[in-house]
């Protein structure tokens, strides 16, 4: 069950597999395309490892960070 790629570059999916990701995408109310969008962006990740906030939050040890004072805003020259 081997998936193939064509001269035109397009990738040619075995029947048994299409109707599998018709069948998951139905039941999740989505087209294919955003489907298998949906399932491509999770392989990818957001590139943080997992667990990585859970690990570093309130983990800082130093003096509390503090914002300084803004000061007054900046008057800019309206568009025309």
């Amino acid at each position: 069950m081997a998936a193939t790629l064509t001269s035109k570059g397009q990738v040619t999916i075995p029947k048994s597999v299409r109707n599998r990701l018709h069948l998951k995408a139905a039941q999740q109310h989505l087209t294919v395309s955003k489907y298998l969008a949906g399932l491509v962006k999770k392989g990818i990740g957001s590139g943080w490892p997992d667990g990585c906030f859970e690990e570093v939050f309130g983990q800082w040890e130093g003096e509390s960070l503090q914002r300084p004072e803004q000061g007054a805003y900046e008057q800019r020259e309206e568009l025309e």
